[in-house]
């Protein structure tokens, strides 16, 4: 539906994008993560046409489109709204920018406020909404046109659980009706919910690309985490330690051999373990395998 031909961005001296190429197809949620200035922003603005300046090329559904703004819905992370006028309003005016007027506009807007949960508070004023109702109304904004392609810069920042459930749902229904979306977040446990396939950038350039369980088997050190005084065997080689706030993280490339040592240990020396459990792998871990640990400014 999507692909990305060595996109090169620089802003001066300043190279924000380096031979950037994806493939993303109809239908699926991609999760897109990086630190801070490894240009996600930059990536994300180039595929929403914002910036056009740019070298590489762009096609949607295999054809070349220099300006293809009918085709992206694009939510950023700053919400863009009128608060001194009503939701139904805010929806009127972003649908007439997309060219909707008429009977087909106002069918557009009692759709999108059923999709984002707001029909009974269409007619209030947006400075009355809650911070999770103003995240999906901006949302909402977006749908009017039926965007094949949507791009979701941080979409749950700030927000109540109940309205991050609400935009969840609505993720995987846009995605059963044929939406590919972008979902950009530093949430690793959204990215590993929601998302079909996790895209790791960092320092302008693709640091990986693939569904988020590959990644997870492919790069996750498989752990054991061990909880209880007195509880820890002598290493022998076969595992390395990580001290945790009220425990310790055993990783080790045979984990049920360890796990039986520490069993048998405490066995030996008649002490019981308050928590002993093999350990998930997680996304976060595999993030900063890529792109370490240090903090970018």
């Amino acid at each position: 539906m999507l692909k990305l031909n060595q996109l090169k961005k620089q802003y001066g001296k300043n190279v924000a994008l380096k031979n950037v190429s994806l493939n993303l197809v109809r239908g699926r949620c991609y999760g897109l993560v990086g630190p801070n200035g490894a240009g996600k922003t930059t990536l994300l603005k180039i595929i929403a046409s914002i910036i056009q300046d740019y070298q590489g090329s762009i096609e949607f559904n295999n054809s070349i489109r220099t300006n293809p703004k009918e085709l992206i819905g694009y939510i950023p992370q700053e919400i863009c709204l009128e608060e001194s006028v009503t939701g139904r309003d805010n929806l009127s005016f972003f649908g007439k920018i997309y060219g909707l007027k008429g009977q087909m506009l106002r069918r557009r807007i009692d759709g999108v406020l059923k999709k984002i949960g707001l029909t009974d508070k269409a007619k209030q004023k947006v400075t009355t909404y809650s911070g999770g109702m103003k995240r999906r109304l901006n949302i909402g904004c977006a749908l009017l046109h039926q965007p094949e392609l949507i791009i979701m810069d941080e979409p749950t920042v700030g927000i109540d659980p109940q309205s991050r459930r609400y935009i969840f749902n609505m993720i995987e229904t846009l995605k059963e009706n044929g939406c590919t979306i972008i979902y950009a977040s530093h949430y690793m446990e959204e990215i590993e919910q929601i998302c079909d396939e996790a895209i790791f950038i960092d320092k302008g350039a693709i640091a990986e690309n693939d569904r988020v369980d590959v990644l997870l088997q492919k790069y996750a050190v498989p752990s054991i985490y061990l909880k209880g005084e007195h509880c820890l065997p002598e290493a022998k080689g076969d595992f390395t330690l990580s001290q945790q706030k009220e425990g310790h993280l055993l990783l080790t490339d045979n984990p049920l051999q360890v796990m039986e040592r520490v069993i048998t240990h405490c066995k030996e020396h008649a002490v019981q373990p308050e928590q002993l459990e093999l350990s998930k792998a997680r996304l976060e871990d595999v993030f900063f395998s890529l792109t370490g640990s240090q903090l970018r400014n």
